[in-house]
């Protein structure tokens, strides 16, 4: 009988078996309020060549248009050169702490 019809097998096999038990339902993450403050201070503290990287790259641009007004094109151009450099050690600062904090939440 069970043979002729497998299917009816299975659901009979899982009507023996009863009711599977009651899942406990998992807790629900808790979220803190955080402001700018607390969170600029988290974040720097979790990767703290972005910030500097930012601080570089500004500091470089204002010397280059100071050296601009002044008339001083070379040192300007050098700045300008500078501050591609700086906005790339930004960059690499960025996705190298993303890439941290994904391998660290794997883990």
């Amino acid at each position: 009988r069970w043979l002729r019809h497998p299917e009816r097998a299975v659901v009979t096999l899982a009507m023996e078996a009863g009711p599977p038990p009651p899942l406990e339902p998992s807790p629900l993450p808790t979220f803190t309020d955080e402001g700018f403050t607390e969170k600029f201070l988290r974040k720097t503290r979790e990767n703290p060549l972005v910030p500097l990287g930012c601080l570089c790259t500004v500091g470089v641009l204002a010397y280059g248009i100071i050296c601009f007004k002044k008339g001083n094109t070379r040192r300007s151009q050098l700045m300008m050169r500078a501050r591609v450099l700086a906005q790339g050690f930004t960059i690499v600062s960025v996705v190298g702490g993303m890439v941290a904090t994904t391998v660290k939440s794997r883990q």
